[in-house]
């Protein structure tokens, strides 16, 4: 099985940049996570030492906590990757941010590291032509929450070198996960399929067929998913199915078409878990 690599970069300490933050941390890797400013560091932190101690209580890992958080370090500075082998940028579901985060990290990076995008729906093609080494760059879509989830999807574009793409499917072996390889089409694999349902169940909600509970509980007791569409919505954030739904309708057509009800709560700044409230109340604010 091929190892982890030894230091790998995360770009964005949000809940996805942390989730693989902890995940490479726990299979040994020594991790650099950069953040825009020291806010966001401070709270990076808190997300990544948050997971490491679930990790202990769940005996996920036998590892203490000083020897996992010796392995991490958040700070703000791009030279903090100048020694890893492996750089994953999961900043917000925007082209130009990820262009623009992409360039900045390919040019803070020794010429032999691979770089990787956490997008959901982003063509890797399309960022990885805008590298100096796009046979170096692939897709890898982590799902929220990392630690929870068992499922890593390896987005391959047009360029992307093969030995990369079997050095990931390693790569995600070693930390605990299960790959799935997909072509680079437009939302890929998980993405088009989840939004679908997605859609479809908010469609259903609008239209009074029945209530968030009832249509989730259709899903999660007769089809034996682990969570409804719309939790799973809130979960993961509203603006961002609202992002993925208008890039893909204007890839793939109209039966990407957002509904309104959707576009309305968004307005409302009703995005979901992480704004305490969505199609379901959440008792506290998780950013």
């Amino acid at each position: 099985m091929t190892a982890v690599p030894a230091v790998v970069g995360v770009l964005g300490g949000g809940r996805m940049g942390a989730g693989i933050a902890h995940a490479f941390v726990l299979a040994g890797s020594r991790v650099a996570v950069v953040e825009r400013d020291a806010e966001s560091v401070r709270m990076a932190r808190g997300r990544v030492l948050a997971a490491f101690t679930t990790s202990i209580e769940r005996a996920t890992t036998t590892e203490p906590l000083e020897k996992l958080t010796a392995r991490i370090a958040v700070g703000t500075d791009l030279a903090a990757f100048a020694e890893a082998e492996l750089v994953i940028e999961a900043v917000p579901e925007s082209l130009e941010l990820k262009l623009d985060a992409l360039a900045r990290v390919e040019d803070a990076v020794p010429p032999l590291a691979w770089l990787a995008s956490n997008t959901s729906s982003i063509s890797i093609t399309t960022l990885g032509r805008s590298l100096q080494r796009p046979e170096r760059f692939l897709g890898l879509h982590f799902f929220n929450p990392v630690p929870a989830s068992g499922l890593v999807e390896i987005v391959v574009g047009e360029e992307s070198a093969d030995e990369l793409v079997t050095s990931a499917q390693g790569w995600v072996h070693a930390i605990g996960k299960a790959p799935i390889t997909v072509k680079d089409v437009p939302g890929f694999a998980s993405s088009r399929l989840g939004l679908v349902l997605g859609l479809e169940a908010i469609r259903m909600l609008e239209d009074g067929v029945a209530s968030a509970e009832d249509i989730d509980a259709a899903m999660v007791l007769g089809y034996g998913h682990p969570m409804g569409p719309l939790r799973l919505t809130d979960v993961v954030g509203l603006d961002v199915r609202l992002g993925i739904a208008e890039y893909l309708r204007a890839t793939l057509g109209e039966r990407f078409a957002p509904p309104a009800l959707l576009r309305d709560m968004v307005e409302r700044g009703e995005l979901g878990r992480k704004s305490g409230k969505g199609f379901y109340e959440w008792p506290a604010v998780h950013a």
